[in-house]
């Protein structure tokens, strides 16, 4: 208040004994004056500027008392705000009602009010940067026994992302409008986009129709037994995502994807080289064992050469980093949004990541910090996040080898956390291992006409989807390619549950 008053002429200007956090007082001021002038000046402001960016406390509540008033169709100027305020409230020698009719008094036109407002909100980043920077070397000096250098970084980063993402620094509620505007807009975007879905597509028709495609800020846990498929679907989504992505110019310069995306992969079972040996197998319909044998015609190598430049402009990254916390896997994600943009996100698999390390947490607490992590990590990006999982051992004891939503209950909050649960099922895996080894057996014919009906194909049972319906889509699946992809034979549909 004595800035205030000092700015205003009432008061001597203090001795500069230390340095004063940036602000500009008589910003806040003109924009104010503005506002009561002219209340269509706070529209100008209102979508990016927040009483929180003010410096000055009193303005602070003047801009939230005049927020109020206009949201509800009346006049916000000094007699009517004044009301709202505490009435003994000075600012040097003038009251309360005396100083926003200065601020009024002064104001001279509304066409600077957006200068203004972006002034102070940029003033407003450089006092948070100044309050992250403060912490983080305090906390430096410091050298708490809960916080190592590494999760400090992990956290600075953290702050820095939320503090770079424009309206999220600041938290808080949205009105209801708002949400059904953006509900509005996501309907328009799926108009537009091809396939016309409300999500990102998977590639694969059949599974998008049931999904709507990878919603954003959505956790889809894909999870099955070992051999059934889980990290071959889950490269194939990748890639399609990957090398379907075109991107679209916004108003403020900045991409945004109009088809496909930016997709962050992390391979935390297999290397980089494996990942990209599987994705080549799958485009140029080479096997990926002849590929790591040698075992390839020069024709063969022709075609992975050409398909090895056109990946070279997909835009997936892949980071084999093994034993990754869920800490520094926000962090790196948050890292690639900022430097690459990020639509997606894939991890392989949640069983092999870390929580905070934290002595005493058993196994099941750990995972469900970390199914609890990359579900507000979602959020917070808006972005699908695709997070394969392993099944307990209790499936191979059921006769009914189809995977159940119960399997997941050792994994902790797995199953509460998701959004979508898919669980991949291949019955020609455990048909193929029931072969009689006589041929002469009398039930050889049975299981052959069994696995011939089998052969190729893949369910993926959709167990759970807070948005749409449950049932079971099935696939063909070329194992020599590790490819996933519609059926081609429409008879299959015979097999599929509603």
């Amino acid at each position: 208040m004595n800035e205030v008053a000092r700015k205003l002429g009432n008061a001597a200007p203090p001795e500069p004994h230390y340095r004063e956090a940036p602000n500009n007082i008589e910003a806040e001021q003109a924009l104010l004056g503005a506002i009561l002038v002219n209340n269509d000046a706070y529209y100008r402001v209102s979508d990016f500027l927040k009483p929180v960016h003010f410096h000055e406390p009193l303005h602070r509540k003047i801009f939230e008392v005049a927020g109020d008033i206009i949201r509800m169709g009346k006049i916000a100027h000094p007699v009517t705000i004044k009301t709202f305020l505490p009435a003994d409230t000075r600012v040097g020698d003038l009251t309360l009602a005396q100083y926003l009719g200065r601020l009024a008094g002064d104001a001279v036109t509304i066409i600077n009010a957006e200068d203004y407002g972006r002034a102070i909100y940029d003033l407003a980043l450089r006092r948070a940067l100044i309050t992250i920077g403060e912490d983080m070397v305090n906390i430096a000096y410091d050298a708490p026994l809960d916080m190592p250098p590494q999760t400090q970084i992990e956290d600075t980063e953290r702050r820095l992302f939320e503090l770079a993402e424009t309206g999220r620094y600041d938290g808080g509620f949205q009105t209801f409008s708002d949400a059904v505007a953006q509900a509005i807009d996501m309907a328009g975007q799926a108009f537009e986009r091809d396939g016309h879905l409300s999500g990102i597509s998977t590639g694969i028709m059949s599974l998008d129709s049931k999904m709507g495609g990878l919603q954003r800020s959505d956790l889809i846990v894909l999870a099955g037994r070992p051999g059934m498929g889980k990290t071959s679907l889950a490269t194939n989504i990748a890639y399609n995502i990957a090398a379907s992505y075109e991107p679209e110019v916004q108003p403020d310069g900045s991409f945004k994807a109009k088809n496909g995306g930016v997709v962050g992969f992390y391979s935390l079972e297999m290397s980089s080289e494996q990942l990209a040996t599987r994705i080549i197998s799958e485009q140029t319909e080479v096997s990926s064992s002849k590929i790591r044998r040698g075992d390839i015609t020069e024709a063969d190598f022709e075609k992975l050469v050409a398909c090895s430049q056109m990946m070279q402009k997909v835009p997936l990254y892949i980071d084999q980093t093994g034993g990754i916390s869920i800490a520094q896997l926000s962090a790196r994600a948050r890292r690639l949004k900022r430097q690459r943009g990020l639509d997606c996100l894939v991890v392989d698999y949640i069983q092999l990541m870390t929580g905070s390390g934290k002595s005493g947490e058993n196994r099941v607490q750990e995972v469900t910090q970390i199914t609890t992590g990359l579900k507000a990590l979602g959020k917070e990006l808006n972005v699908p996040i695709v997070a394969l999982s392993q099944l307990s051992r209790q499936v191979e004891n059921r006769e009914d080898k189809r995977p159940q939503l119960s399997d997941l209950r050792e994994s902790g909050s797995i199953e509460q956390d998701a959004d979508v649960v898919l669980f991949v099922f291949r019955e020609e895996y455990y048909v193929k291992n029931q072969e009689p080894r006589d041929l002469n057996d009398p039930k050889y014919p049975e299981w052959e006409q069994l696995f011939e009906k089998v052969k190729g194909t893949a369910d993926v049972i959709i167990a759970k989807q807070r948005h749409g319906p449950t049932g079971t889509v099935k696939l063909a699946f070329q194992s020599e390619y590790t490819r996933f992809a519609d059926l081609a034979d429409p008879s299959f549909t015979q097999y599929e549950e509603p």
